[in-house]
């Protein structure tokens, strides 16, 4: 049966979002069918997530009808929406580190007069068993991977009885190989006749997964198009309204020389557990060097040891500067005496204003805070942060007002562009961009990569901490492997394979071969 000649699951009809003056979703009309995929498309700011939030009971619309089973319906409340039948798995899970997966599946249930481990877990199997989930009902949530704790979350979703499922950004920290067992799943569920809508920035995942596609423009729904008659080119000028180049521009390396060496670093952490073992590298001037890794795996310590903000328990870092020669070691260097060499950390954290701007201050004023200890006089100089700030605002083409616009108005996406930005313009050395594109359109994130080859043709030594591994392979001259603090190996990205790196991100012995990982993980599989 045709998706369009299916029941209608759930309609928005002329839906519409404000906040203050600013319009987030202006009269969205969107159709949702029974046993189909959905992805949603659009640039930052364009009103997806405010669209699902009102879907899911987080916000109310001021204006329009969403229907459901063809009655008006009222959600009001996130519990409003499980009556509804619609359940939404967020980015960042809403999990009790200290209960099992039984324990938070059925949290929060008024029908659960008293707690019935026996029986809430047969009615969870028999969900798990339906759609092929695998996961330890007796585990607790601190002890999981991400791609455990996500199975949680849709299981819980699924046990409050939701025939339609919001997932936002499922894949953004999975391996290739936990991401094609999601998607499995998903597909399940779609034959069953359960409705799935999927926010998601990967463009191959929503061509290779959904039914139609949904894009949204500067809070208005303009289009929605079947998924076997479009093309990345094709959905992209949909989302930004012309014809973009999809691109990474990535030019051999020339001139390289060992800029950054680290040495057998190790790190311990404050409750005793090692978080870096044996770590040792070389980042050279004119390449990008990609990290990859499983989320909480090392990388964010291993900048913020090369940076200062850490300190090592035994090793070296070794940077060897372009002015003045010779090396110097790092662990013995505060954060902004290497800062001052050179060395820069572009870190995209999950509190993008609490870690990196400074919400009240305007564009001018965040800029001014990489420089003001530099001032000559007792008089601050805004002519040149101004300057910057216009400069990052034009070529990243950040949606604001103006540079005196307060930071923390403007959407996490364009925050995150004034954020990378500001590192970029400083004419650095070696610069650590961590996450750099996270949550950003594909637009913007084209943007990012080809100013990351910009800094490596200038001779910059970059360094590249990513969760797409599609774009890593395309956009870094060597990958680097990280497991559990440990490097399991480095590949010439030329010549990289998505699930030879799939396997190195969850082995944990380093240097085991592809091949025996691939076997080990086959036979696994057939003894479960």
């Amino acid at each position: 049966m045709k998706i369009l000649d299916r029941p209608v699951a759930l309609e928005l009809r002329n839906v519409t979002k404000t906040f203050g003056k600013v319009v987030a979703n202006q009269n969205v009309n969107l159709t949702v069918y029974k046993g189909e995929i959905l992805a949603v498309l659009g640039e930052n700011g364009s009103g997806k997530t405010t669209l699902m939030n009102m879907i899911s009971g987080i916000y109310f619309p001021d204006g329009g009808h969403i229907v459901i089973d063809s009655k008006p319906a009222v959600i009001a409340s996130p519990k409003d929406a499980f009556k509804y039948g619609i359940g939404m798995v967020h980015q960042h899970f809403k999990l009790v580190d200290v209960f099992n997966a039984t324990e938070n599946i059925i949290l929060g249930m008024e029908n659960e007069k008293k707690y019935r481990p026996k029986e809430a877990e047969a009615k969870i199997r028999a969900i798990c068993e339906k759609y092929g989930f695998k996961i330890d009902l007796s585990k607790k949530i601190y002890q999981m991977s991400v791609s455990e704790k996500q199975t949680v979350e849709i299981v819980k979703v699924l046990y409050r009885g939701a025939e339609l499922l919001i997932l936002d950004e499922p894949t953004a920290v999975l391996t290739p190989q936990e991401t094609e067992r999601l998607f499995a799943v998903l597909r399940k569920m779609r034959d069953d006749g359960k409705s799935i809508i999927i926010i998601t920035h990967k463009m191959h995942e929503v061509l290779s997964l959904s039914d139609r596609i949904a894009v949204l423009r500067k809070g208005e729904h303009v289009g929605t198009v079947e998924t076997a008659n479009a093309t990345e080119a094709s959905l992209t000028e949909l989302m930004v309204g012309k014809k973009v180049e999809l691109n990474i521009e990535r030019t051999d390396p020339h001139d390289c020389t060992d800029r950054l060496t680290v040495e057998h670093i190790n790190l311990t952490g404050a409750d005793g557990v090692k978080v870096l073992s044996d770590i040792s590298f070389t980042a050279r001037s004119g390449e990008i060097l990609g990290i990859a890794g499983i989320a909480g795996s090392g990388q964010r310590e291993l900048l913020e040891l090369i940076a200062g903000l850490l300190k090592p328990d035994s090793g070296r870092i070794l940077y060897k500067d372009p002015k003045k020669g010779g090396e110097v070691d790092l662990r013995n260097k505060t954060p902004m005496q290497i800062r001052d060499m050179g060395v820069r950390l572009s870190f995209v954290p999950e509190d993008r204003l609490g870690m990196g701007l400074v919400g009240n201050m305007d564009l001018t004023d965040n800029m001014m805070l990489r420089s003001y200890s530099r001032g000559k006089s007792a008089f601050l100089d805004r002519k040149k942060p101004k300057d910057l700030a216009e400069e990052i605002v034009e070529s990243l083409e950040v949606v604001t007002p103006g540079v005196s616009t307060p930071v923390r108005r403007l959407s996490g996406g364009n925050v995150q562009k004034v954020l990378v930005g500001r590192e970029i313009s400083l004419s650095p050395t070696v610069l650590m961009a961590a996450y750099p594109v996270r949550g950003l359109d594909i637009n913007s994130s084209y943007t990012i990569y080809n100013l990351l080859n910009r800094q490596k043709e200038h001779g910059v030594a970059v360094i590249f901490v990513g969760e797409d591994l599609d774009v890593l392979i395309e956009l870094c001259d060597r990958i680097m492997v990280i497991n559990a603090g440990r490097i399991t190996g480095i590949v010439e990205g030329r010549n990289a394979v998505k699930e030879e790196l799939g396997v190195m991100m969850t082995m944990s012995k380093p240097n085991g071969s592809f091949e025996e990982s691939r076997r080990a993980e086959s036979e696994e599989n057939r003894n479960e």
